[in-house]
């Protein structure tokens, strides 16, 4: 009898213990599902653990529980973040979850918590499957719960850092894209494949803002999250390895050999050298790595191309379907690239090589044949690069008396008129051209909503000081250009500001030459008079400083506008894509800038103190007819040592050019002017007697 109470007290503690393991179990599964009890607990610090001095648990068998109990408090901190963002996953009654105040938004964590999400799946999944197991077999043991959950064991902690990444990094749009990338990169492949599947969810996302981009020119980003942003580029970014290397289009010069130049100290005109501000610009920090700057900026053209047409009021029977209707097919791309489970860059950029070059073929077209681009550009040449050499010395005649003292309100219009009268005399009587063109004066008294032009295209001339007074009309002069869509993608106001620049300079230039050749002029009505030493002087400092004057508006007008339009020309009419005319423009306007010394500030300085010291020169004999005085002949001792100090200094600084092989380009005008070696041998000094 008591044999059999024994047996009975020792068969009832099984029950017991078994009754305790299995309601353990069910407690443990719930626990895991992101429902803690009283044998598994949750501590936001700790996060889920076995509760302690259970008397049933063996410390072996605590220790495995609370390996188990990381992937429950790992899938509480997913489920957390997923609601945080999404509120796709229903809300635990154990952790109150915060409305988002981690600052954290977008269509791209919305995408990536949804690949989080699809992640935790198979492990949902391979809970029910144990709960279904231990239905059937109440005997299964812990360690059964272990294996059946070991593969996320190392799943889980690798998606949780770029969770934490994410979360203590505030990523955000395309940066997520960038992050989960480079997780993704790792040596385990169980990992690698989770992430790839999150990276696609998250490409989805992009391929959509692509499509509406490319194809029908809508930026759809309102968190500012895409790698196109609208407003011009924030800029300041170092160029990396490939850009110094490659050629800048400036004389030849590759980006290497202009840092270079800083040595000779560029000019720091941030107005003239700016980029063209543009619409539309790249967000480099949003960027990743795996696309590449040059696809990015096929796609921002593409995009502001398509915006371009959708926005203007054209009849589409003229202008047409800028991707010539191939839109469906384009859209097709996308998203066959869109559900590729892997991202493919030659895939990428051979598509979007695709449309970008059925827009640039489309703006060709466009361009050169139905707005005659070649045809502005003669136009550009005649008037802002002073081609029309006959119109601007018969403007300079009729201009001088109004233009040598500081301008007045009413001098633009004045000179305008003035402009007219000299396109009548030389024939130039063009009623479909005159119109678009427009002489403007910068000055203190003018209204603001003047000076930043009312034309369109028009851009004002730019200021030697902010409010201050220009100390002449011609200082103060500018052109303005209407230009006819679509051209202003290509003549943008940056670019116009650009040729107003060397506008000034080749007219500054050619108005000294006039002076002086009206100055030679006056020594033929004299010759027959006799003569003294001053006048030896003043006729040979004339004479050196024509030779100098003319070498260098041959130069200008030759060696550089001739040979760089003719070259232009040239690209243009052997390709049939728009991009390759836009860098073709691009580095005709910076060669101008550079080869005409513009961007050198030693070089530049020294031939604008050269022609202040000519017109200087200019002015004293006009105003002297009968032989100089006293004073007179003091103020014609200044300027001949001013010259021959300017003139040495301009010889030093060519030759140094020279010397340090920059570009023999750069080294044609000192070619010119010491074609006999006359300038040499002289030791470099021009005008003393």
């Amino acid at each position: 009898m008591t044999g059999w109470i024994n047996t009975a007290i020792y068969v009832n503690f099984d029950l017991i213990s078994d009754f305790k393991l299995i309601r353990m179990i069910h407690e443990l599964l719930l626990a895991l599902s992101g429902y803690p009890g009283t044998i598994f607990t949750w501590n936001k610090r700790t996060g889920l653990q076995v509760s302690q001095d259970l008397p049933f648990l063996h410390p072996s068998e605590t220790s495995v529980l609370n390996r188990i109990c990381k992937l429950g408090s790992e899938y509480i901190h997913f489920t957390e973040f997923i609601e945080q963002h999404t509120g796709h996953v229903h809300q635990q009654e154990h952790h109150s979850i915060q409305t988002n105040q981690t600052g954290l938004n977008g269509v791209y964590l919305r995408a990536f918590c949804t690949g989080l999400d699809s992640m935790l799946q198979p492990y949902r999944q391979a809970l029910l499957d144990l709960e279904q197991e231990f239905l059937g077999d109440p005997h299964l043991s812990i360690s059964h719960v272990n294996y059946m959950l070991d593969q996320f064991q190392l799943l889980f902690p690798s998606v949780m850092v770029v969770v934490e990444t994410i979360k203590s990094q505030k990523i955000h749009g395309c940066q997520i894209l960038e992050t989960v990338y480079k997780h993704s990169c790792g040596g385990l492949p169980p990992v690698r494949m989770v992430l790839e599947k999150i990276l696609a969810v998250c490409h989805g996302v992009m391929y959509k803002q692509l499509a509406a981009w490319m194809l029908h020119g809508l930026l759809l980003d309102q968190s500012e999250e895409f790698y196109v942003k609208q407003g011009p580029s924030a800029g300041g970014a170092a160029a990396n390895q490939e850009e110094d290397e490659e050629d800048l289009g400036i004389g030849g010069l590759s980006g290497k050999q202009l840092k270079e130049l800083q040595d000779l100290r560029l000019i720091e005109e941030e107005n003239m050298l700016a980029p063209s501000l543009q619409q539309f610009s790249l967000r480099a920090e949003m960027l990743p790595s795996y696309v590449p700057i040059r696809v990015a900026e096929k796609i921002l053209f593409v995009g502001e191309s398509v915006q371009m047409f959708e926005n203007h009021n054209h009849s589409p029977s003229r202008a047409g379907s800028i991707l010539k209707h191939q839109e469906d097919m384009f859209a097709t791309e996308l998203h066959r690239l869109k559900q590729q489970p892997l991202f493919s860059l030659v895939d990428f950029e051979n598509l979007i090589d695709g449309i970008r070059s059925t827009v640039a073929e489309h703006l060709w077209t466009l361009m050169v044949e139905e707005s005659d681009l070649l045809g502005q550009l003669k136009i550009i040449k005649d008037f802002y690069l002073l081609g029309r050499g006959e119109l601007y010395q018969v403007f300079i005649d009729h201009a001088q008396h109004m233009l040598k003292t500081p301008p007045t309100a009413v001098t633009e219009h004045d000179v305008n008129v003035a402009f007219q009268q000299a396109a009548h005399k030389v024939l130039l009587d063009d009623d479909n051209l005159l119109p678009l063109l427009h002489l403007t004066i910068d000055y203190q008294g003018k209204e603001s909503k003047d000076a930043t032009g009312t034309r369109e295209g028009a851009t004002p001339p730019q200021e030697s000081s902010p409010r201050e007074v220009p100390p002449t009309g011609w200082a103060a002069l500018g052109l303005a250009y209407k230009v006819q869509w679509p051209l202003h993608i290509l003549f943008t106001p940056a670019v116009l500001e650009k040729y107003n620049v060397i506008f000034r300079y080749l007219l500054s230039v050619r108005r000294v030459q006039s002076e002086l050749q009206h100055c030679w002029a006056l020594q033929m009505q004299r010759k027959h008079l006799k003569s003294n030493q001053t006048d030896a002087v003043k006729w040979r400092l004339r004479n050196h400083m024509a030779f100098l004057v003319d070498n260098l508006q041959y130069y200008l007008q030759v060696d550089v506008l001739e040979s760089q339009f003719s070259q232009l020309l040239q690209q243009i009419n052997s390709t049939r894509d728009f991009e390759s005319i836009r860098l073709a423009h691009d580095h005709f306007l910076s060669n101008l800038l550079a080869q005409s010394f513009i961007l050198l500030k030693p070089v530049f300085h020294c031939l604008n103190e050269i022609l202040e010291l000519c017109h200087n020169f200019c002015s004293l004999v006009s105003q002297n007819v009968a032989p100089l005085d006293e004073r007179g002949t003091a103020q014609l001792d200044i300027l001949v040592k001013g010259f021959s100090r300017q003139s040495f200094l301009l010889f030093k600084i060519l030759s140094g050019v020279r010397n340090h092989q920059i570009n023999s380009d750069l080294a044609q005008l000192l070619l010119r002017l010491d074609y006999n070696k006359y300038y040499t041998q002289s030791g470099g000094t021009l005008g003393s007697f």
